[in-house]
């Protein structure tokens, strides 16, 4: 099966497809992206050669032709090349995601002031020569601040930032509505752009479209939308994170096997892949690679439309979870590279707490539950996105539905024509997609947000935003953005997340592991991530 960019609805109503590119559509670079650009690299390029100048070839297993404006984009294959090319006022650790300096010189001393002040750091320059200003972070924090622009970013930043002042040329003021500490490593979301370049009109749309001009260690030289996109080392960079390969060339194959098949074997044209199918990690491993997983958000989750009866009832919603037979879900199609979920947070979280209510597989009491709730009779079509894994997991689903007399059917399909659907509120029962909000971060606060809020996307698809558990959820959650006491903030969290996991309204089935794999005696420095894509940052030649 196909695996496809997870590209995932953003927290605010927005052209979700437009903006993640979730539509697939091949845009061409304006021509100032080409009038910079050292022209297309062979996309079979092996990056074998000795000289200082070979060439690091990836695979990443997801689209490039996804948006790849940083305040829009969801899309795994761009949001890993932004990190490369551009810079925040801080970035953080791909793992940890412990913010450093990056275009700011230090990080704020004191994270629970309503103040921030940053210093840019000294000779700092985009890609077009061009000197990196005050004016250009204002540009870009009023751009997510804007309340009539609706970008993805904004719901990262709006709750708790009220503005980005110019102190000088050097220096900005980031002013807080409440103190804030989690912003610090967030503020790695808010990629700092030319506002010469992207204030001119039509350079959003350029944005969108794949060019890509910033001030970190790597350049865009060549994007070439469902093919591959190219880098080169920044002369010009002078920040922390120096560039370790001259020349980068990353293609995008969503098809699992040739995936496999580009860094395979003794003529294996690329060095490092994304995406790693479990059935294929023995082979890989046999001939000499490492493969390995990073366990975090990434999951299986199903949503109900609270709209269609008899999902507007909490006991069926539990009664559907309570029948699925997660384990053997981990062992059949995840071949243990993961976990039942218990809770919405995977358990490697920091805010992590085992919920009240927890989907053990019980199908007495999921009979019971239907019966409770007077259903009999019940027939289901399940809306899925066909990500290999997924489609690996849908049969356990329907097996186990089957199993207490819910009649199931399964229909797998593009992600496109999924969320396409829901954008346009057509009707439907159930949906199983994959998620993983750790690309953005790993606190709670914004995992949740991400998923639940009044003006969220999913609570739009959902159709359960109105509901008055909802409401109260949606005011707890905003009563833990503020609350200054790390303790208590976490105990609200947990809290809160036992309502929504008794709820079940958008709750995980199963926490998986994504895997990486790379060559060795090649490359050393890499750590698999969990979520998509790849961070070559602290990565260097063997």
């Amino acid at each position: 099966m196909r695996d496809v960019t997870p590209d995932v609805p953003a927290l605010h109503r927005r052209s979700f497809l437009k903006y993640t590119g979730a539509l697939g559509a091949a845009a061409t670079v304006s021509a100032s992206l080409s009038a910079c650009s050292s022209g297309p690299e062979s996309t079979n390029d092996t990056g074998t050669g000795g000289g200082p100048g070979r060439t690091l070839t990836a695979v990443i297993g997801y689209g490039n032709d996804g948006s790849w404006d940083p305040t829009q984009t969801a899309s795994a294959f761009c949001m890993a090349a932004n990190h490369h090319i551009y810079e925040g006022l801080l970035d953080t650790d791909p793992i940890s995601r412990e913010p450093y300096a990056a275009l700011a010189t230090e990080v704020p001393k004191d994270p629970e002031s309503t103040s921030w002040r940053f210093a840019l750091r000294s000779g700092a320059t985009f890609h077009d020569g061009k000197p990196v200003t005050a004016d250009d972070v204002v540009f870009v924090f009023q751009r997510i601040l804007d309340p009539d622009t609706q970008t993805l970013v904004k719901g990262f930043f709006a709750s708790w930032l009220k503005e980005v002042r110019k102190i000088d040329a050097q220096n900005v003021e980031l002013v807080l509505k409440f103190p804030f500490p989690d912003g610090l490593s967030r503020l790695t979301l808010a990629k700092i752009m030319p506002r010469h370049v992207f204030s001119r009109p039509g350079g959003w749309d350029d944005a969108i479209k794949g060019k890509a001009i910033g001030s970190g260690p790597y350049r865009q030289t060549a994007h070439h939308p469902k093919s591959n996109t190219t880098f080169e080392a920044f002369d010009g960079y002078n920040g922390p994170r120096k560039p370790a390969f001259r020349k980068m060339n990353w293609l995008t194959i969503v098809d699992a096997a040739p995936r496999v098949a580009k860094i395979s074997g003794s003529s294996a044209g690329a060095q490092i892949a994304d995406n790693i199918p479990y059935a294929n990690i023995g082979q890989l491993e046999s001939g000499g690679m490492t493969v390995a997983g990073g366990a975090g958000m990434n999951n299986l989750f199903l949503m109900f439309n609270t709209k269609h009866k008899p999902f507007d009832d909490v006991r069926v919603r539990q009664a559907l979870h309570y029948a699925i037979d997660t384990e053997k879900m981990v062992e059949v199609a995840l071949k243990g590279h993961g976990r039942p979920s218990s809770s919405f947070l995977d358990e490697a979280n920091p805010s992590y707490r085992r919920a009240k209510t927890v989907y053990d597989h019980d199908p007495d009491k999921a009979k019971a539950l239907l019966k409770e709730a007077g259903v009999k009779g019940l027939s289901i079509e399940i809306l899925a996105v066909n990500v290999s894994w997924i489609v690996d997991c849908l049969p356990t689903i329907k097996a186990s539905w089957d199993a207490i007399g819910v009649e199931t059917t399964l229909s797998p399909q593009e992600t496109t024509a999924v969320f396409t659907k829901m954008d346009q509120k057509q009707d439907y029962q159930v949906v199983a997609a994959a998620s993983n909000p750790n690309q953005f971060g790993l606190d709670a606060d914004l995992i949740m947000h991400y998923n639940y809020g009044p003006e969220n996307l999913w609570m739009q698809y959902t159709r359960w935003a109105a509901d008055p558990v909802a409401r109260q959820l949606f005011k707890d959650m905003d009563r833990a953005t503020r609350e200054p006491d790390p303790a208590k903030k976490k105990a609200i969290v947990q809290d809160y997340i036992d309502v929504v996991a008794e709820q079940a309204v958008l709750y995980p089935v199963v926490h998986n592991e994504l895997m990486t794999a790379w060559d060795p005696a090649r490359l050393s420095g890499i750590r698999a991530q969990p979520y998509p894509g790849i961070n070559l940052l602290q990565a260097k030649w063997a």
